[in-house]
């Protein structure tokens, strides 16, 4: 069997994504292995998904080091220990650092939950993405999973799925619908992407 590519996850939350990213490797429906877990949040539950699948950890909070410059250095240092090869944003809240995007430009992924570009941009997570596109009165939403760059929610869009809003969405139910395509969808675009189907 040929080597597969090797993943970090970055999480800040509970980790849904995170959690499909790892069944669709277990079913060989992502040619990858998830090598390492990263979160920004000592309580994240996908710190905990991991361990249960016996996957290696690390915290990456700034506060924790002496300057942000060693932070980084460290978390470098991390991604060449386990010889990271693309960078899967599960529900991360943070810009990764400069020297992570210039390092593996064209090899982060992030899924956005809703259509980009319209409803993207710093502030633009979680349940204010929802309330945003039921504010707006569209018809449609449903998650986006894109090519990371130095700008929240920028780089080039590699797949996204429709969702109809129905007329009595609340922005939790809407959430629960997009969330759903999106355990699809990530797995299915990062496994396009290391396949190299992206030109």
């Amino acid at each position: 069997m040929a080597s597969r590519a090797k993943i970090a996850v970055f999480v800040s939350g509970g980790g849904s994504n995170l959690q499909s990213l790892i069944d669709a490797s277990k079913t060989g429906k992502l040619a990858g292995e998830i090598v390492l877990v990263v979160s920004n949040k000592l309580k994240a539950y996908g710190l905990k998904r991991a361990a249960n699948e016996g996957i290696d950890t690390f915290v990456f909070r700034y506060k924790d080091f002496s300057d942000k410059e060693m932070a980084v250095r460290e978390l470098m240092a991390m991604l060449e220990e386990y010889k990271v090869e693309y960078i899967a944003l599960a529900g991360y809240l943070n810009l990764l650092p400069e020297k992570a995007v210039k390092k593996y430009r064209g090899k982060i992924t992030n899924i956005h939950p809703a259509l980009l570009p319209k409803y993207g941009g710093k502030g633009m997570y979680g349940h204010f993405v929802h309330e945003a596109v039921l504010a707006a009165g569209d018809k449609e939403s449903g998650p986006t999973v894109h090519l990371v760059d130095e700008i929240y929610d920028n780089g080039r869009i590699l797949l996204q799925r429709k969702v109809p809003v129905e007329s009595d969405d609340t922005p939790d139910t809407l959430a629960a619908r997009v969330l759903k395509v999106e355990h699809q969808i990530y797995p299915e675009a990062l496994d396009n992407l290391i396949k190299g189907k992206y030109s």
